[in-house]
């Protein structure tokens, strides 16, 4: 069955980790579009403030205070958007944590709690749209994962876990609707390394704060890839030339790129300013000092604009260019990180 999925003016949209980073990106710009939103996040002082701040420029938005790992938290998501609003159109699974830190190092509790956030709050959210999305005329579900969906990186090893695991529950979804002929878009969406507050929000075990190695790119361009995916169908979208050929260059040469990621990510993912003694972080609840922010505003350039991403979103007919094209910028945004340049030599 053929899925139509209707303009964001038209939308009723779901939005789950709304209050900071590429979900608040995507709010704001989903806003300024027309769309009516629902709203989710675990700060209901953050959910206020950008409730009012997008009320005051005409937008109509419920919020729910909630943890997406909880079924009962992620029920009452829907239940609030069909009380308001009587449908869904798009439902976004964004809300997502990260651990920096060596596998031995990192508590079982900490681990289970990182995927309960991941994992179980895609699952429950994808869930929850299915069951209202079915038996009112279909939908797009969004679902976040990252360019470590295709690719594990030591010292974010749980990340790169429940980010697989994503990949593999967003993809067998998709089959089963497609299956019976529900018309429902699944997307996923592979990001390269964002600056938003993804480091700062990180629980972590290394002596160093984390860092993010380039390129970088803005959170705009997720946020526009997300709003692409949910008026036109869409499988998987990578966002940034880099999350390409990390995957493609980790399928073609997986050992070399074992060695790569051995040799130089114990550097890259820490920055040079320590780690101070119990630093706050969001694993477990919300950090209110860094909600409400896009952007972390990092020291590394950030790139404004993506044509690899742009070119792949609205490209149906023309594989063979888009291949070439995209090799070509995917190869030129990892050769930005000296470390892979230096190892490919």
């Amino acid at each position: 069955m053929a899925v139509q999925l209707r303009k964001i003016e038209e939308q009723v949209m779901v939005i789950t980790g709304a209050t900071s980073g590429i979900g608040l990106t995507t709010a704001r710009k989903a806003a300024e579009a027309g769309a009516k939103l629902v709203l989710a996040a675990r700060n209901s002082d953050a959910l206020d403030q950008l409730a009012s701040e997008l009320r005051r420029k005409g937008t109509q938005v419920a919020t729910v205070t909630a943890d997406v790992g909880v079924a009962a938290d992620v029920e009452r998501i829907g239940q609030a958007a069909m009380e308001r609003f009587g449908r869904i159109d798009t439902w976004i699974n964004n809300a997502g944590i990260s651990i920096f830190g060596r596998i031995e190092d990192v508590p079982v509790e900490d681990m289970q709690r990182l995927f309960q956030t991941n994992y179980w709050g895609v699952v429950h959210g994808s869930l929850e749209a299915v069951k209202h999305m079915k038996t009112r005329g279909g939908g797009a579900i969004i679902n976040l994962g990252s360019e470590l969906s295709e690719r594990a990186v030591p010292l974010q090893a749980l990340y790169s876990a429940s980010k697989h695991a994503v990949k593999a529950f967003t993809d067998s979804l998709r089959m089963e609707l497609e299956k019976d002929k529900a018309p429902i878009s699944v997307t996923l969406i592979k990001p390269a390394a964002i600056d938003t507050m993804f480091a700062v929000h990180a629980k972590n075990y290394m002596d160093k704060e984390p860092a993010l190695p380039p390129p970088i790119y803005a959170p705009e361009i997720p946020a526009d890839a997300i709003l692409y995916a949910a008026q036109h169908p869409k499988r998987d979208v990578f966002v940034g030339g880099a999350a390409k050929a990390i995957s493609s260059s980790g399928f073609a040469m997986p050992r070399l790129m074992d060695k790569f990621m051995e040799k130089s990510m114990f550097k890259q993912q820490q920055s040079e300013l320590p780690s101070a003694p119990n630093r706050r972080d969001a694993l477990y609840e919300p950090d209110p000092r860094n909600e409400l922010r896009q952007r972390q505003g990092m020291s590394e350039h950030v790139a404004e604009s993506c044509p690899y991403t742009a070119v792949t979103l609205r490209s149906h007919k023309i594989a063979p260019a888009l291949l070439g094209l995209g090799a070509v910028l995917a190869a030129w945004g990892l050769a930005r990180r000296p470390a892979l340049r230096k190892a490919f030599r």
